[in-house]
């Protein structure tokens, strides 16, 4: 993993940093700090019915089939992307879930064969998600989303591909949209969304700053407690953090100043971005480690890669690309591969550390499939053309339907694994205890 040394001259400071600040821009003008669904009604599409592809059905039996297929422990993150003729299961007309700037086929995306292909990883399949074996399975349990926009956008297209099933009824407990909280009443089944696009306690220092995205005071050492606080009674927690920490902000630890994310304040050390990221997970895996009555199962999401081309954000980038890329025609490089290693790193050492404590880390490994999915941002389609906004191509978050209801793919699968492996450590503690018994009553 590269790293970066402080640097004193600004103007080459600038260039090297400007197309990883932008990307905040992007977040902050596009992706409001909390939008609420439509509750009651369908989105209408204003294109021709016939444009919108047929959603398929699954069969309500086949929620007995909730079993690990026959080669489960091959790494499911390894593999390619190929067609699914029977994709898209919902539409922007049959689920209210999708947030304005996401709904590509309402604003006129001319291309849908982006909703149409599903992972296959190498050596193995990975099942196409069964709502009703999903709901089932998580029969009066929590799952909690903690993180940024692209977090929510896993929830809303979770919300989505549960919608052929039954839809959830809003059970906040606050009225800030921005921790907001999803029952589905038949399973007593709960689904929390907690926005901490830092992880950690931070607050914004000045709306503007050095690059009119805001300026913020991350305190990398401290919990944020409007999550920390919140989630040891949840089942499932699925973690992710990424773009923000391209954001100006000074860094503090032990409640001073340590340095700086592009400052641009005098005798304050300019720090790489992957200083503060490092700090923060280690702190947010710190606050899960230390929750005494936690028993549930931490995913980590990884890093979901941006895809801008022929430029950046603000000069023209766009992702226009309507196939997937094969393996070996895509690499992590430059800030993606620095924030994903940063990740991995961290993450092994809260695992060693979970173990010890009895808790359960698990790495959703999502940024090799999704490093391969260009086709599947909104692009300019997440507003009307003839709209009067400023709004730049979004192509950082994702199409629904799209490349992400894959993910419900993957979380459905890891917790039917994880539910295998709870039963046989049961079952092993179990023989273990009666194996003893023997020994001392012989």
């Amino acid at each position: 993993m590269k790293s970066h040394a402080p640097h004193t001259n600004h103007s080459n400071k600038i260039s090297k940093i400007i197309p990883f600040l932008g990307i905040t821009l992007l977040v902050f003008t596009i992706i409001p700090f909390y939008y609420p669904f439509q509750k009651s009604t369908v989105v209408k599409s204003s294109l021709p019915e016939s444009s919108t592809p047929p959603v398929t059905i699954i069969e309500h039996s086949d929620v007995n089939l909730i079993e690990i297929n026959e080669h489960e422990d091959c790494d499911l993150f390894t593999g390619e992307w190929v067609p699914n003729p029977e994709a898209p299961y919902y539409t922007n007309r049959t689920c209210w879930a999708i947030h304005e700037h996401q709904n590509c086929v309402k604003y006129g995306r001319p291309d849908l064969d982006f909703m149409k292909w599903r992972w296959k990883p190498d050596g193995c399949e990975l099942p196409i998600f069964n709502p009703y074996q999903f709901l089932e399975l998580v029969r009066d349990k929590s799952l909690a989303f903690v993180g940024d926009s692209i977090g929510r956008n896993q929830m809303q297209s979770l919300i989505c591909m549960l919608s052929r099933v039954e839809f959830p009824v809003e059970n906040s407990y606050t009225s800030d949209q921005n921790f907001i909280r999803w029952k589905y009443m038949s399973y007593n089944f709960t689904v929390s969304m907690y926005w901490t696009p830092f992880l950690v306690k931070s607050e914004e220092a000045d709306p503007n700053g050095p690059t009119k995205t805001g300026l913020f005071n991350l305190y990398l050492d401290e919990f944020d407690t409007k999550w920390t606080s919140q989630i040891e009674d949840f089942d499932y927690v699925i973690i992710n953090a990424g773009h923000w920490f391209s954001r100006p902000g000074f860094y503090y630890e032990k409640g001073k100043i340590v340095g700086c994310r592009f400052c641009q304040v005098e005798n304050i050390t300019d720090l790489p971005m992957t200083y503060g990221y490092r700090k923060a997970f280690r702190t947010a895996f710190s606050a899960i480690n230390s929750l005494k009555n936690f028993k549930g199962v931490t995913y980590l999401k990884t890093y979901s890669p941006m895809h801008f081309e022929n430029g950046n954000w603000n000069d023209g980038g766009d992702c226009v690309r309507t196939k997937p890329f094969r393996s070996n025609e895509a690499s992590l490089e430059g800030m993606n591969l620095e924030l994903y290693m940063t990740q991995l790193e961290e993450f092994k050492v809260a695992d060693e550390e979970a173990k010890r404590r009895g808790k359960r880390f698990r790495l959703m490994d999502l940024t090799p499939a999704m490093l391969l999915r260009p086709d599947g941002h909104p692009s300019k389609y997440g507003h009307w053309p003839h709209e009067n906004v400023t709004l730049y191509n979004d192509c950082v978050h994702w199409c629904l339907p799209g490349p992400i209801d894959t993910w419900s793919d993957f979380l459905l699968q890891m917790m039917k694994t994880e539910g295998r492996r709870s039963y046989e450590q049961r079952l092993q503690s179990k023989n273990k205890k009666v194996g003893s018994s023997k020994f001392m009553f012989h």
